[in-house]
């Protein structure tokens, strides 16, 4: 390339000759003043592309960043970078705000566009020294900004710090994958070893009774009873398995609408009949009292009930539990936003353990003071996210737990 600069010399204090160059303002030749270094997938140096149209700011900045051990590839406009850009990714660019055919502002903005480039950091040289005109920058995506004349050694300072950042971002991503796989290799356990435990226990039960059968054929009684009990934890391992399928997939389940009061009527007399408990559970705050909403009334029946039964297993066994319970609904309305139904499942038991705390929803999660045990939350949560809405647990200071239940009104 005949205006390409002399070899690299040894001190700073050596002068730099640009030879041939145009005068400054000229049209630089795509072809000319365009590099593209070979840079493979898996660089370790930082590449930085240098955009503007006057050649001896590219030719300087690009001698001072490769003294840094940086490569650089060029370009003279706007056009120039998006061209170079869908070529290879910069870790940073270097953006002239003035320029022909397309200037920074513009080039910024189509970059911040594409989700593809949208990451790369961009610090804009500018003439512009009013506050106005590096605001304009900023508020186009732009990290940083340096005014002209350039003083290079605060350009450098200025790239190192980006490209600090930029390692900090990507350590930080990488970081959260590794703990994301983390948990989710200790959940996939959690699940397992649950699933095992508590299907083994079943089988060996049934088993167990299997056995007493065989010495107890002539007991028609006993045959009876071992039977029964036999059929009994049959079917809690067919529920385990049954909840395990569901909780694996995403259903689009028919909806409609249903007034808010009879629906807990029916939650609560379908809680009644599958738990066979008569405590009373008082409702309370009702608001507004005709209320409607449009939702698959048997997932969120069996919803409310599952937080019915964490409610009353939590009651102390020796206390009397009239009263203990309560629920209340209400609409939640944020200006812009769609109104939420509230539902409020509220216990005066013992709360929530520490130990649980951070994985009440996890499957098969269980201690003597846990709110939740097996699968109840777990299948509660996801189906009512499948719902569009979610499920909170939460301390009361005067003890016991709130069961929030959130469900979105259309």
């Amino acid at each position: 390339m005949d205006n390409c600069l002399p070899a690299k010399p040894k001190t700073e204090s050596v002068n730099i000759s640009v030879p041939s160059l145009p005068k400054i303002g000229t049209s630089i030749p795509y072809s000319r003043y365009f590099i593209m270094p070979a840079v493979s997938a898996n660089r370790k140096k930082p590449l930085i592309l240098v955009v503007d149209d006057q050649p001896i700011n590219i030719n300087l900045l690009e001698r001072k960043l490769q003294r840094e051990n940086m490569e650089v590839m060029t370009a003279a406009n706007g056009r120039e970078c998006l061209d170079a850009v869908s070529r290879i990714t910069p870790d940073l660019i270097l953006l002239d705000v003035m320029m022909p055919e397309m200037d920074g502002i513009e080039t910024c903005e189509r970059l911040k566009k594409n989700p593809e480039t949208n990451a790369i950091p961009i610090i804009f040289i500018t003439a512009r020294s009013s506050k106005e005109g590096k605001l304009e920058g900023l508020n186009v995506g732009a990290v940083d900004y340096i005014t002209k004349p350039i003083d290079l050694d605060e350009t450098l300072a200025r790239v190192k710090t980006q490209l600090r950042l930029q390692e900090i971002h990507r350590e930080n991503l990488e970081l959260q994958k590794r703990l994301g796989e983390s948990r989710r290799s200790a959940a996939v356990g959690a699940v397992t070893q649950g699933v095992a435990h508590n299907l083994n226990n079943l089988l060996g039960v049934a088993v167990g009774y299997l056995d007493l059968l065989k010495t107890s054929a002539d007991n028609p009684e006993m045959v009876r009873r071992s039977v029964a009990l036999i059929d009994n934890a049959v079917d809690r391992m067919i529920d385990i398995i049954r909840q395990l399928s569901t909780i694996a997939t995403i259903e689009r389940l028919p909806l409609q609408p249903i007034g808010v009061q009879e629906l807990l009527d029916a939650a609560l007399a379908r809680f009644r009949e599958e738990y066979k408990i008569l405590s009373p559970v008082i409702i309370r705050n009702l608001t507004p009292k005709n209320c409607a909403v449009r939702t698959n009334p048997e997932i969120l029946e069996s919803v409310v009930g599952k937080l019915l039964i964490n409610a009353f297993e939590a009651l102390p066994k020796t206390a009397n539990p009239d009263g203990k319970i309560e629920i209340e609904a209400r609409l939640d309305t944020k200006e812009d936003d769609t109104p939420n139904l509230i539902m409020q499942v509220m216990d005066r038991g013992v709360g929530i353990s520490p130990e649980v705390a951070e994985n009440l929803f996890d499957p098969f999660i269980s201690t003597k003071t846990a709110v939740g045990t097996g699968l109840g939350l777990t299948m509660a949560r996801h189906a009512i996210r499948n719902l569009g809405g979610d499920i909170e647990l939460i301390s009361r200071p005067e003890g016991g737990t709130v069961a929030r239940l959130i469900h979105p009104m259309t």
